[in-house]
């Protein structure tokens, strides 16, 4: 009699990435990847010194950003397992929300964007405006208002967003109408209160 194993099929490759922990990028290699994760290695010389103290980070960490430019996927993933064999640290991650590009823009841009949908304000037309993020850099953001403005490309205003704690000047890059009505923008960083955008990753390889 065949059994037919509920473990998904994972392929054997070597392929090269990077992972977001502790407020460091941190080099990865790709030992076999499935439909639903991916088992990878930190680099050696990355983790020879200071093993212990990664592995904590680890236990410590559900969830990491992971960057494939390879496999172009970009994204979050739960750490479910970590083994330490022969001085290399393995990960188990299972992917949780990560983006397949299928156009290949990832190598385009200049930064990594985390999904991230929490609120802020943003002066626009005379007024503080709600918003919504739909994605983060550290260059800039994306957000979504529920109505439709007038908004000038180019455009320099103020806004704050809790959730990283930014606050500070902002350039209009680009608006479009969303499709339930309300505004898409992409906002470009000018001048901020905390320079250094704390939890998340440039992930330029």
């Amino acid at each position: 009699m065949n059994l037919v194993s509920n473990r998904h099929y994972r392929k054997k490759l070597m392929s090269q990435g990077l992972i977001y922990l502790g407020e460091e990028e941190l080099e990865i290699t790709i030992k076999d990847l499935s439909l639903t994760g991916i088992l990878a290695e930190l680099k050696a010389d990355q983790v020879s010194s200071d093993i212990k103290e990664i592995f904590n980070a680890l236990l410590a960490s559900t969830v990491v950003d992971m960057y494939l430019p390879e496999m172009r996927l970009a994204g979050e993933a739960d750490v479910v397992r970590i083994d330490i064999f022969d001085g290399h640290i393995l990960i188990a991650l299972n992917f949780k929300n990560v983006t397949y590009d299928v156009n290949n823009q990832l190598y385009k841009r200049k930064a990594y964007r985390k999904n991230m949908t929490d609120s802020g304000k943003i002066l626009l037309d005379g007024s503080y405006r709600e918003f919504n993020a739909v994605n983060v850099s550290v260059d800039g953001l994306m957000i979504k208002l529920a109505e439709s403005i007038a908004v000038e490309v180019g455009e320099i205003t103020v806004f704050e967003f809790e959730r990283l704690a930014l606050k500070g000047e902002i350039k209009v890059v680009w608006v479009e109408n969303a499709e339930d009505g309300g505004l898409l923008i992409g906002l470009k960083y000018v001048h901020m209160e905390n320079t250094a955008v704390k939890g998340i990753p440039r992930f330029a390889m």
